[in-house]
């Protein structure tokens, strides 16, 4: 548990984070039937561009909350116009989430819960099997088509993926689909057209996160409790699905105490042991939610770690 001091950072941080207005996208599009299955595009609106070419690269943006219900894309909107600000084509993808259930008080949600609006007496749970895998395979299998209507601005083919906490898994997961057992629904043949991966906070290593109660146990509701984890598991724990060939970066915060830093070192160490090399960058000071906060300086890190990639 972190003391005193550390939580209240904690909250300040997500306060900040949370304090900005949602930004209304320039386009949405549905990718399904169900009311969570759209992307949010931004079109690229920075007064340079940013880069040589004249099309701008696609980030595709998973938000975290911990695959929990009250938390949707919307919390991670200002990201979104923070990054097409700075000159790049943004895709928000929507999915779905765990529903809530009546329990004794309010889930832990991604943090101390701002956006969580978490109701007395009602617990929400993590994730939804086999849903919320089939959203964001389906949303990643039909987007290059759907960007070329919603934003002709952009460039497909320099896409890069990044996501939140429990969008960082997600991020890592959909770069990680060639590399899925032989079973899975959601396996591709090769794999995805990707410049890279830009995973922030990300809940990368079920284990790990598992063992520190990421979450208030998140990992364990996402593949269906106790006793679905063990066979579940390959089918969706990042630091299981390597190695994947994409080039990825981890971006955390040293004083996290949502998704600790050694999650994702965790991860890193699983990378090179399968012969990969993962970019590993600690930011001093920093906890979960100044990554996806504009106003904070580790907000212009993560878009510099993206623009590494894109270009």
């Amino acid at each position: 548990m972190p003391d005193d001091a550390a939580a209240a950072r904690a909250a300040a941080e997500e306060e900040s984070a949370f304090s900005h207005p949602a930004v209304a996208p320039d386009v949405t599009a549905a990718y399904g039937d169900h009311p969570d299955q759209v992307i949010d595009f931004y079109a690229p609106r920075g007064t340079e561009p940013a880069g040589p070419t004249s099309l701008a690269p696609l980030v595709v943006v998973l938000h975290g909350g911990a695959w929990r219900a009250p938390y949707d894309r919307r919390h991670v909107s200002p990201f979104a116009d923070f990054l097409a600000r700075r000159g790049f084509a943004v895709a928000s993808v929507e999915y779905r989430r765990g529903a809530e259930r009546a329990g004794g008080g309010a889930g832990s949600g991604a943090g101390s819960g701002a956006v969580a609006g978490a109701v007395a007496g009602v617990v929400p749970v993590a994730g939804r099997w086999p849903e919320t895998f089939d959203d964001v395979a389906a949303a990643l299998d039909v987007l290059p088509a759907l960007v070329r209507e919603a934003v002709p601005q952009a460039d497909p083919r320099r896409m890069v993926i990044t996501g939140h906490s429990a969008g960082g898994q997600l991020a890592l997961w959909a770069a990680a689909r060639h590399v899925l057992p032989a079973d899975a629904p959601w396996r591709t043949d090769r794999p995805a057209p990707l410049r890279g991966v830009v995973a922030l906070a990300p809940i990368a290593d079920f284990a790990v996160a598992d063992k520190l109660d990421v979450c208030g146990g998140a990992v364990r509701q996402l593949l269906g409790g106790e006793e679905h984890f063990a066979e579940r598991q390959p089918y969706a724990d990042p630091a299981l699905l390597l190695p994947t060939g994409i080039a990825t970066t981890l971006v955390q915060g040293r004083t996290d105490v949502d998704v600790p830093q050694a999650v994702a070192e965790s991860y890193a160490e699983a990378a090179a042991k399968a012969g990969e090399v993962v970019g590993l960058t600690l930011l001093e000071d920093v906890g979960h939610f100044p990554l996806i906060d504009p106003a904070a300086d580790a907000c212009a890190v993560v878009a510099e770690e993206i623009g590494q990639l894109a270009w």
